[in-house]
Formats: C-alpha cells, sequence, structure tokens
C-alpha cells in the first residue's frame, strides 16, 4: 500500500500539485486519471522520488520515504518495477539482456540464475523464445510485454505504469491492460497506472484517482464511475455519444 497526504509541488509561480491525498491499495489496479496538465504524471514522479514534495509525505506500507535516507530510498527502489510509456528499451541489448537489466544492476546471482529468471518472467508475458530478438525485430505489444517482464524480473511489491497502452491498438490494449491486472491479482503488487485509456479505466480500474488542475477531483472504481454526478469527471469519461451510450448500457446491465 501506498498512502500519500496533502502531497504539494509547485515549479517557479506554478502550482501542480495542490494537497492531493490518496491510498494506493496493495493487490488492486489503482489508476490515475485526468486530463493533460492535472498533475498525475508529476505525482507518479513525486512517489518514485524522481521530484521531491514541496509539502505533504508519502509512505510506503506504513515507513514514510519521505523521511527516508538516501540509502533506505535505494533499497526501497529495488522493490519497485516500472513500466515506462516507450517501452525504454535498450536498442542495442536483445530481449534476454533488456530483462536481465535490473538484474545484473541489483543482484549478485550468477548468470544460470539469471538466465532462469528472465525465462520465467518470459514465460508469464507469453513471449517464451524471444530471448535473442532485439527490439527493432517486434511489435509494440510485444516490446510492452517485454517491459512488462523487465518491470517484474526483481518481483516487485510496486509497480508504476506510465502510459502502459499509448501507440497500441485496441485489442493488444486489451491485452496488456490483462496483462498487467493478473500480475498485479497473483502478486498482490500495489500497481500505480497513470492513464488516458478510457477502456483500461472502465475494465481494470479498482481503485481510481481522477486529478483536475492538481488537485483530486474524485475517487472510486470503475463501477462507480456509472453512477457518479461528477460533472467534470463525466464529461472527461464520456465525452463522445458512444461512450455516453457505453455509460447508458452499464447502467441498466447494473441495475438488473
Amino acid at each position: 500500500m501506498i498512502e500519500f497526504k496533502n502531497i504539494k509541488k509547485s515549479f517557479g509561480e506554478k502550482m501542480v500539485l495542490n494537497g492531493v491525498s490518496h491510498v494506493m491499495e496493495s493487490g488492486k489496479a489503482n489508476l490515475i486519471i485526468g486530463t493533460s496538465g492535472s498533475g498525475k504524471t508529476v505525482l507518479q514522479k513525486c512517489l518514485v522520488g524522481l521530484f521531491e514534495p514541496d509539502e505533504g509525505e508519502i509512505i510506503y506500507d506504513g515507513v514514510s520515504f519521505t523521511e527516508m535516507s538516501e540509502e533506505d530510498r535505494k533499497l526501497l527502489r529495488q522493490q519497485i518495477g516500472m513500466l515506462f510509456q516507450g517501452s525504454a528499451l535498450f536498442d542495442s541489448m536483445n530481449v534476454e539482456e533488456n530483462i536481465r537489466f535490473p538484474l545484473d544492476m541489483f543482484t549478485k546471482d550468477n548468470l544460470t540464475v539469471k538466465t532462469k529468471r528472465v525465462n520465467e518472467v518470459l514465460e508469464r508475458v507469453n513471449l517464451t523464445g524471444s530471448n535473442k530478438k532485439f527490439p527493432s525485430e517486434i511489435s509494440g505489444g510485444m516490446k510492452k510485454r517485454v517491459g512488462i517482464a523487465r518491470a517484474i524480473v526483481l518481483n516487485p511489491k510496486f509497480l508504476f505504469c506510465d502510459e502502459p497502452n499509448s501507440g497500441l491498438d485496441p485489442q493488444t490494449s486489451m491485452l496488456i491492460d490483462k496483462l498487467i491486472y493478473d500480475i498485479t491479482r497473483e502478486f498482490n503488487m500495489t500497481t500505480i497506472i497513470n492513464t488516458h485509456d478510457m477502456n483500461s479505466v472502465m475494465e481494470i480500474g479498482d481503485n481510481i484517482l481522477y486529478m483536475k488542475e492538481g488537485r483530486k477531483e474524485w475517487t472510486g472504481s470503475s463501477k462507480d464511475i456509472i453512477f457518479s454526478d461528477n460533472q467534470s469527471l463525466n464529461q472527461f469519461i464520456f465525452a463522445s455519444e458512444f461512450l455516453q451510450d457505453a455509460k447508458q448500457m452499464r447502467m441498466m446491465e447494473a441495475k438488473r
């Protein structure tokens, strides 16, 4: 679980986060949503220590991240997996080498043990046998799965995903959503996902934080969204006629 209290962050005179508090729950897909400029990316960077909040406290499993020494933060970061928006694979490394990179950085295991672990996570993301392929030889969806494999290779307690469906077609996006969701439940991870993908919001949104202009505007689950009377949230989620119709259908199904 990750809890943050009254997080404030400014850049110059511009306040980007204005007193945001929330709890990210273990074993659930915790989504941060909002329009561009709402503060969700800055919030995620504060949570992993890339930015320091001006005020407030961040707590990992009951321990204050805000008050940790740099040495303790380094130890905690070994329990954090990151899936970047563009996958961020090393072009000069093959799939196996990309996934093994965190093991090389943070463990003293021999090559045999590390290769065994690489193969375990490759199997988990349905990429068995792709070890020697290079990023240029695989599809966008496969790159995302390699990114997920690398993010979980150290068995993290916390998984951060930045726009995991960016640049993917709808069908592949759904596969990535399901994979992240299943892994979250399987390993009881605290997963935090920044997303603009409304299908992700509706399908895997266990715990959703909707931000607007640097503030917490609404929280709830994908089921709660259907019945929300928050006008700003409804405009963001159900902007198109198609999504408005989808909301009506879900409301009717929920009332049966």
